[in-house]
C-alpha cells in the first residue's frame, strides 16, 4: 500500500486495525464476566485480534478463556506511574505467573518531569528484568509531558530500558494518543539504527474510529515503512473502536462513536 491508502481505502484500514488491536477492558470495578464477554468479542467473526489487555488479577483467567493465538496483556505501575519499584515488579510477576505475554508499564512520567529520570529508568530496568522473555510496552503518558522535549526524553529512556513497544497514553487522562505525539515517539524508534527494525509502537486512547486509526497506520508506514504495521510492531490499544471496525468490514452504518474518556 502506498502512504495514503490507509486514510482513503477504510475497509484495508479497518482490517488491519483488527488485526493490531489490544482490545482492552481497564475498569475499576472489572470481572470475570466482563473478562469473558472481552475473550468472546476478540474473537471476531471477521478475524481475531492481537491481544486481549486486562488488569493483573484477569490475566490468568483471560488467559483461560483465548485460544494462543491471542496474546493477554496486564498493566503494571498502572494507571498513575508511580515511582514504586516494588509495587510495579510485584504487578510484573502477578502478570508473568498468570501466563500472560505482554507487560504494558506506565512510565513514571512525574519523576522525569520533575527532572529525576533516573528514577523513571531504575523502575523501567526493574521491570523489564522481571518480565524477561515477555513482550515489554511503555506507557509514556504522553498528554501528560506535553512538551516535544519531554515526550522525546522519555521515548529515549523507554528505549534505553529495552521496550518492545513504545505506547502514548494509558487512556485514563484527557489527552490521549494524539498524531503530534506519535511522530515522536516514531522519530525515535526510526532514528535508532539498532532498534527501528524492531521496537514497536502503539497509540492507545481516544482511538474510536477506523478513520481515527488509519491516521496512525499512516503515521507509522510513513515513518517506520510498511513492513511495521504487523501485530508485533504496530498494536492499536482500544476496545470501542472495534464496532466501528466490524461495521466498516460488514459495510454497514458505523454506530455512534463512543464518549470522550472512554477507552
Amino acid at each position: 500500500m502506498t502512504t495514503t491508502d490507509w486514510n482513503t481505502n477504510l475497509t484495508a484500514s479497518a482490517a488491519k486495525a483488527l488485526q493490531c488491536l489490544d482490545l482492552t477492558s481497564l475498569n475499576d470495578g472489572d470481572t470475570e464476566a466482563d473478562i469473558e464477554r472481552l475473550c468472546a468479542r476478540a474473537q471476531s467473526p471477521h478475524g481475531s485480534v492481537a491481544a486481549v489487555c486486562v488488569w493483573p488479577r484477569l490475566a490468568a483467567f483471560a488467559r483461560s478463556q483465548l485460544p494462543p493465538s491471542i496474546a493477554v496483556a496486564a498493566v503494571a505501575n498502572f494507571p498513575d506511574g508511580s515511582a514504586d519499584i516494588e509495587r510495579a515488579v510485584r504487578d510484573t510477576a502477578e502478570i508473568v505467573q498468570a501466563g500472560a505475554q505482554e507487560v504494558d508499564v506506565v512510565l513514571p512520567w512525574r519523576q522525569l518531569l520533575a527532572g529525576d529520570a533516573a528514577s523513571a529508568l531504575r523502575l523501567l530496568q526493574a521491570v523489564r528484568k522481571a518480565c524477561d522473555g515477555l513482550r515489554l510496552k511503555v506507557i509514556l503518558e504522553t498528554g501528560e509531558l506535553r512538551s516535544d522535549a519531554a515526550i522525546a526524553q522519555a521515548s529515549r529512556l523507554a528505549l534505553d530500558a529495552g521496550a518492545h513497544f513504545l505506547k502514548t497514553s494509558t487512556g485514563k487522562t484527557a489527552t490521549s494518543a494524539t498524531p503530534q505525539a506519535a511522530r515522536i515517539l516514531l522519530t525515535a524508534i526510526a532514528d535508532d539504527p539498532a532498534l527501528r527494525k524492531v521496537t514497536g509502537f502503539k497509540p492507545s486512547g481516544g482511538i474510536r474510529t477506523v478513520a481515527d486509526a488509519a491516521s496512525y497506520l499512516w503515521l507509522t508506514q510513513e515513518i517506520l515503512g510498511a513492513e511495521a504495521l504487523t501485530p508485533q510492531r504496530f498494536r492499536i490499544g482500544a476496545s470501542s473502536v472495534l464496532a466501528d471496525i466490524e461495521a466498516t468490514l460488514s459495510g454497514q452504518q458505523a454506530p455512534a462513536a463512543a464518549a470522550p474518556g472512554s477507552y
